[in-house]
């Protein structure tokens, strides 16, 4: 487990470094003054130029000025925002938890949606349950995001007027900005309308949820039920079926854990194309997330905060997905071998 986890370290390592150089590149492969792609001011007078070429190196050798930048990087300096001209890494920290708490909850109700129903669909695939929820995963993976999310402002904002069509929460209800994720700072918060605030912020949550979940949760229960399916014609199953074990007792016993093992590296999969699908659904639903930010910032040209957010997006998906890797190594003791 120490040599597969050094691997992996130094494959983590790479890549980061491969990802540094690239975000790095970027500040050249912009339009306009290196300067200001960098620093992210849009007026530099003469004499601010002489100490800013001096300070990010720009006068050094493209080795001296990536090193530069990854002492920044580490530092905290990631430059201004071209529309705020407030600093980067300030305006990410903000933006961030809003779209890990969406990504979070969509990806923890495909979890627990996709896989049970995953495995009713293995149990008896010619039955008419089974087919009727692979009919549906079908028709719920072809749906296209944009159109489902208008859809469902239509029916339950516009025409019922249940829900909320944007933001996280009401106006109304002040809530201090302390963590980023919202539900948790309406919990920690010294407020009279506590419990008002925690139904508001979940009425806002439902609608994006349901959206961004849809995706990766038909893709959960579709790979749910054919890893469960082929674990179902092993022969130790045949095996402890044959030792007299019901359905249920083979199922709980030896088929679960085989079966799932494969589904722990596809959370990690699923994680990054839920980052992915975030940025339309808080396009949709104007959740003031990373990726909302990231798309007005392509629009306006903000070329100082495309590179940060391209840079925290990818350490985010890349994070996730080799933690996922090492917890499915943890749980399948073959896969060190690989």
């Amino acid at each position: 487990m120490r040599a597969y986890l050094l691997r992996r370290l130094f494959l983590l390592a790479f890549v980061f470094i491969a990802l540094s150089i690239f975000a790095f590149s970027l500040a050249y492969l912009f339009p306009g003054n290196i300067l200001n792609n960098i620093s992210g001011l849009r007026q530099i007078t003469p004499e601010q130029a002489g100490q800013l070429t001096s300070y990010y190196q720009l006068d050094k050798s493209y080795l001296a000025q990536y090193i530069a930048y990854l002492q920044r990087i580490f530092s905290g300096d990631w430059g201004l925002s071209f529309s705020s001209q407030q600093p980067l890494l300030q305006e990410i920290k903000t933006l961030t938890p809003a779209t890990l708490e969406l990504a979070a909850y969509a990806l923890f109700i495909s979890f627990f949606v996709g896989i049970p129903f995953g495995i009713i669909a293995a149990i008896k695939p010619e039955g008419m349950l089974s087919k009727s929820i692979s009919g549906l995963a079908v028709t719920a993976y072809s749906l296209p995001v944009f159109w489902w999310g208008l859809l469902l402002i239509m029916i339950f904002s516009l025409g019922l007027g249940w829900l909320p069509t944007a933001g996280r929460i009401n106006v109304l209800y002040e809530i201090p900005h302390q963590t980023g994720f919202m539900l948790w700072d309406i919990y920690i918060a010294d407020t009279p309308y506590k419990g008002d605030a925690f139904y508001n912020a979940l009425q806002h949550l439902l609608l994006p949820t349901v959206v961004l979940a849809t995706f990766p949760t038909t893709v959960m229960l579709r790979f749910t039920r054919d890893s469960m399916l082929d674990v179902w014609q092993q022969n130790y199953i045949k095996t402890a079926r044959a030792k007299g074990l019901s359905r249920g007792q083979v199922l709980y016993r030896h088929g679960l854990r085989n079966a799932l093992l494969p589904v722990i590296r596809q959370i990690g999969l699923q994680f990054s194309t839920l980052l992915t699908l975030a940025m339309i659904t808080e396009i949709i639903f104007s959740w003031p997330g990373l990726g909302h930010w990231l798309i007005d910032s392509i629009y306006q040209r903000n070329y100082p905060a495309i590179q940060a957010g391209l840079l925290m997006i990818s350490t985010i998906v890349i994070s996730a997905n080799m933690s996922t890797e090492l917890l499915h190594t943890y749980f399948n003791p073959l896969a060190r071998k690989q």
